[in-house]
Formats: C-alpha cells, sequence, structure tokens
C-alpha cells in the first residue's frame, strides 16, 4: 500500500487535467468537500477510470449533487482490489462519510432474545447486546411476536425476574398461576430449566414437528381419560403453533442457508431489502435506507461490508438481481469467516420467484420513502426560479368554485415537502358575495379568513402561497397580505390557459417548460385545490337538490328535509327504506311517511 496523494479540484470543468495524474492501479479515493470533511469513500479496479466517470456524461441527481461539493479527491494506491476493499471497509467505519450507505435500519422490529445466563429468561426487545445471549426474529407482525411469547409462557414456563437468579423460601405468585416453573425456590433442577429454554429455542427456530407430535399425544391421552377441558388446552396450543408457522414461514424444504438481496435507488436515496431463508423457511425481512452515492454495486459492496459481521449472519449462498462484479467479496468473506460464499443471480425459478418478491417489497419502501421525503431537488428548483429566500417545504394554495354566483366557495390545500398534507385543508363557504359572481373579492376573503387566524393564533405562515389565476387573483391576495403585515410571505400565481406563473409588482409572467420539476410541483398544488372545491361545490348543489326534492312533498318543509337526509345519509337510503322505518328513524307521522315513499318510488331515489 502507497501513501495517500490528493489531487485538487476548484471547477468541475477543470477536472479532466487533474484526473489524468490519477494512476491506474487500484486503490481507495476520498472525496472532500472545501473544508477537508470526507463526503464520500469509495474502491476502485482503476483509480483514473472510476474518479473520472463521476465527470463525465450525464450524471443524475445524486452524484450531481456530491461533485458539486467536491474540492479534493485524496486517493490511496493498493496492490490488490482485494486489499482495496478491505481497506474501503476499515475508512469507512472510522469517518462514517455523509454520502456512503450507513445501514440504518427502516424499522426497529422487535426480537426475542434468551439471555445468556445461569437460568435464562426468554423475552421481547428492541436492543441487541453482544453479551451471548441468543436473538431470533424480527418480528414485523408484533401480534405473532406476542402470540410466541404466550406459547412459550404456557408450554415452557420460565422466570420472570429481572438479573442474577435470587433463592426465595417460597416462589412468586407467577409459580402459582403457571407461568413460571420456580427455580429460586428450587421446583425445578437446572437441568430440566434447560430443557424448557432447548424447547424454547426449538419453537423459536421452527423445529415443531416433535412438538406438535407430543402435543398431540397428550390431547389424544387427555381425551380418553374424559379431560376435556385438558383436551382442549392441547387442541388450541397445536392450533396456535400451526398458525403461527403458516403466517410467519416460507417453506421450500431447502435446508441450504439462502440470502436474497435487492437494491432500488432514485435521486439520492436507496432502499436494501433482505429476505433471510434458514432450514427452507423465511426467517425475516429486513429493510435498510441510506444515501445513494456511486453505483448499485459499490452500495451493495458496503453494505456487504457493515452487514456481514458475524458469522451466524453469513449464508452459504447470496442471490442478487443483478450480477454485479462482487469476487472480491466472496474472497473476504472466506477469509474473515473461513467458509465459501456463493454470490450469483438466481438459476431456478423458484429463486426467480423470491427475488422478485424481494424486488417488489424493495420498490414498495422506496416509493413510501420518496412519498414520506418529498421531492425536494423540484422544490430547490422552484426557490431558485422565484428567488426565495428558503426552501418552500410548505406551500398553501387556494381555489374558488361557484356556478352562476350560486354556492360560493373556495378551498385551500397545504403541501409540505411537495407532498399533500390533507390533515391540513381547509373548504370556506364565501359569505361576502351576496349572489354577486366575483373570484376576485372571494379570493380576497378567504385568504384574508385564513391569515388572520393564523396571526391571532400565532400559527406557522406558508413558506409560499400558491393562487389559482393570473394577475387579478393575485393582486387581490397581496392586498390582503399586505395589509396583514405579511409582506414578506411569498405569493405565486398560476394560470391554466397558458400555464404561466404571476409574480406580485411583475409585469411579465413566467413559462417554464413542460418537464420543469417546479412546474410540476406548482401544477399538482394548483390541481389539488381545484378538485377539492369543486367537490365541495358538487356537494353542496346535491344537498340542495335533495332538500328540494323533499320539501315538495306535502308535510316535509326545509327543517324536516335536512332531518330525514340527516339520519338516513342519502336520498337513495330514504328511498330504499320502508314507511315504517321512515316513521321510526325520521320521526315524522304515518300519513307523512307514506307520501314520502310513494314520491320517492315515483322520483327514482337517485343520489
Amino acid at each position: 500500500m502507497k501513501k495517500e496523494k490528493s489531487l485538487n479540484l476548484s471547477q468541475e470543468e477543470e477536472a479532466e487535467p487533474q484526473i489524468q495524474k490519477l494512476p491506474d492501479n487500484p486503490g481507495v479515493y476520498l472525496m472532500k468537500d472545501g473544508k477537508g470533511a470526507i463526503l464520500y469513500i469509495g474502491k476502485a479496479k482503476n483509480l483514473k477510470k472510476r474518479v473520472r466517470s463521476y465527470f463525465v456524461g450525464g450524471k443524475d441527481i445524486k452524484t450531481a449533487t456530491l461533485i458539486r461539493k467536491v474540492r479534493t479527491i485524496d486517493y490511496i494506491i493498493t496492490e490488490t482490489e482485494y486489499e482495496a476493499l478491505l481497506l474501503e471497509n476499515n475508512l469507512i467505519k472510522q469517518y462514517e462519510p455523509k454520502y456512503n450507505i450507513n445501514l440504518k435500519d427502516g424499522k426497529t422490529y422487535p426480537v426475542i432474545r434468551i439471555t445468556a445466563e445461569e437460568f435464562p429468561r426468554v423475552y421481547r426487545t428492541r436492543r441487541i447486546l453482544r453479551d451471548g445471549s441468543e436473538y431470533f426474529g424480527p418480528y414485523p407482525d408484533v401480534k405473532a411476536l406476542d402470540l410466541y411469547l404466550e406459547l412459550i409462557e404456557r408450554l415452557y414456563p420460565l422466570r420472570k425476574c429481572r438479573g442474577p437468579l435470587k433463592r426465595r423460601e417460597s416462589p412468586c405468585l407467577y409459580y402459582h398461576i403457571g407461568r413460571c416453573s420456580a427455580p429460586c425456590a428450587g421446583k425445578i433442577s437446572q437441568e430440566e430449566y434447560l430443557k424448557n429454554v432447548d424447547g424454547v429455542r426449538k419453537l423459536l427456530s421452527g423445529e415443531t414437528a416433535s412438538l406438535l407430535a407430543d402435543l398431540e399425544e397428550k390431547m389424544r391421552k387427555a381425551a380418553e381419560g374424559m379431560r376435556f377441558e385438558e383436551a382442549a388446552r392441547y387442541r388450541d396450543l397445536i392450533r396456535s403453533i400451526q398458525e403461527m408457522e403458516t403466517s410467519q414461514r416460507v417453506v421450500d424444504f431447502d435446508e441450504e442457508a439462502r440470502d436474497y438481496i435487492h437494491c432500488a435507488g432514485q435521486d439520492k436515496r436507496c432502499i436494501i431489502l433482505l429476505f433471510r431463508m434458514r432450514g427452507g423457511k423465511l426467517q425475516g425481512r429486513e429493510v435498510y435506507r441510506g444515501p445513494f452515492t456511486g453505483t448499485t454495486a459499490e452500495v451493495l459492496e458496503q453494505f456487504f461490508l457493515l452487514y456481514y459481521t458475524d458469522s451466524s449472519r453469513v449464508p452459504a449462498v447470496i442471490f442478487l438481481a443483478e450480477a454485479p462484479e462482487l469476487s472480491s467479496l466472496e474472497e473476504y468473506l472466506y477469509r474473515t469467516f473461513g467458509r465459501a460464499v456463493r454470490i450469483r443471480l438466481p438459476d431456478s425459478r423458484r429463486d426467480v420467484a423470491i427475488l422478485h418478491l424481494v424486488k417488489e417489497n424493495a420498490e414498495h419502501e422506496l416509493r413510501k420513502s420518496v412519498s414520506a421525503e418529498g421531492d425536494l431537488s423540484a422544490l430547490e428548483d422552484l426557490r431558485r426560479i422565484l428567488k426565495l429566500e428558503k426552501l418552500p417545504l410548505r406551500i398553501e394554495g387556494f381555489d374558488v368554485s361557484q356556478l352562476q354566483g350560486k354556492y360560493p366557495v373556495a378551498s385551500l390545500v397545504s403541501f409540505h415537502r411537495g407532498v399533500p398534507d390533507k390533515q391540513e385543508y381547509r373548504r370556506f363557504h364565501v359569505k361576502t358575495l351576496g349572489g354577486a359572481i366575483d373570484d376576485y373579492e372571494a379570493m380576497r376573503e378567504v385568504v384574508a379568513r385564513r391569515y388572520t387566524r393564523r396571526v391571532n393564533e400565532g400559527k406557522v405562515l406558508p413558506d409560499l402561497i400558491l393562487v389559482d389565476g393570473g394577475k387579478g387573483q393575485v393582486q387581490a391576495a397581496r392586498s390582503v397580505l399586505d395589509a396583514l403585515g405579511l409582506a414578506k410571505v411569498p405569493l405565486v400565481g398560476l394560470a391554466k390557459r397558458q400555464e404561466e406563473l404571476f409574480l406580485p409588482g411583475e409585469k411579465d409572467s413566467i413559462v417554464l417548460p413542460e418537464s420543469a420539476p417546479a412546474l410540476r410541483i406548482l401544477q399538482a398544488v394548483r390541481d389539488e385545490a381545484h378538485r377539492f372545491a369543486t367537490q365541495f361545490n358538487l356537494r353542496l348543489r346535491k344537498k340542495q337538490i335533495h332538500l328540494s326534492s323533499l320539501t315538495s312533498i306535502p308535510g316535509v318543509g326545509e327543517k324536516r328535509a335536512k332531518k330525514l337526509l340527516q339520519q338516513f345519509g342519502s336520498l337513495k337510503a330514504l328511498a330504499g327504506a320502508t314507511v315504517e322505518e321512515i316513521v321510526q328513524k325520521g320521526g315524522v307521522p304515518l300519513a307523512v311517511a307514506e307520501q314520502i315513499a310513494r314520491a320517492l318510488v315515483y322520483q327514482g331515489g337517485e343520489d
């Protein structure tokens, strides 16, 4: 291994002359920012080719983001690619760079722990301690986990007390209710106690054939002895174990230990999903999230080094959806753990099917992650285009809806990080128009009502307000915001005709390309506000039609019509009710109920 060297990159376009100075040897490269902080560490079979790949061709968002921050690249030459792999592993663990995968579990699922004590305990935990204890799981299905623990208590009652066993004169309450074997009071020998622990171990490992046979024999003998309650308890235990086997395991009768892994990446995010097959059964699904920088092969390489740190985790074969060159990892696993591990593509229908399932799970988790984190790159484009002081993480959008002056309503929708936040949606009845058709006045009213309340209650204001419309709607909203002392709150209008952006006080509009991410965000807010307002307007019109249908019936006024719709939920439900139900539920006289039934049958009872 040679001494660390470096090259300086003051500008990205000046990178090529510097890259030419890199050697063609294998080694490790360390990308640093202007302050010398390590951003990313990678391994290369050829340092010059690998580093150049970051600066040539079309770069995706994740790579472009990294390269914009890189100012120097240090590198260390090694004799072999395998030596580079080991060095990369050590340096990543030492420095924990921001853009390297850090193997954070997407969710900390609980596990079952068997403690390494003279008289072991069994319980649920989320903490993994390297003290010789045994762990089983993880269990995404907490109900299934609780069922396991209940079975353990009933089949193999172990002690509940924490810490080293303390001798007692008499056992505690758990012994008397059959949930502890009371080793503290000498009610069971250590040999028998450890047999119970071994039974727990077999149950959690899926070795249930002998246990089920034993329980079935006990059930048969209890039934023959006419101890039917006891037989029923054994029957329920057998069913519980069988249900657990069905719900928790996927069985293919192949004893070979296998891992199925897929890496799904988008922009700067990646999801690594792993299925563990042991003894022919699916023992768990593990999800990890991390930054996605570099190639899929590099991400998987780093994942392997961080995940396979214990010989108990290392399988005989690892299946991947793609075939990156990972022969150095096979060598690493063999030298580290003394066992041959095959890393390869699936070559049977069974393995293809399992890996397809892993891929579907990984892509689903990625979609969830993208949705939760929002589209920050599009928001960054929007900030730049509108010259905003900060990223518009919270955008609130307004739209007005009415039909020839009737049922005037408005909607407010709220997007956080580019994703709808429906808990913050609001509807408004526009009250100041008096039958006039005036979208500008309607906009002034709802903007005033919304932000007067926010100011009075000391609530957080949005980073950007969007109104559906052009200069007139923008000016109407701006005048209200200025009057409320909110002149610094950014405002933009989006007109449907040519998808133009209008800013307050600006003469010319802004027209963005149809594919622009910033326009896509604003269109999503505008369209959602329009949908929400129109939906509210239609509901009011429909409700009025229903009221008119009822008030035209003799004996039904507006008050009674509203009560009937409230009680039955819809005109269709009311039309389907019997006369007796209308009398009882609607609280109307029999004669009126008969009139209602006849009238709605004639009208068809449409919603």
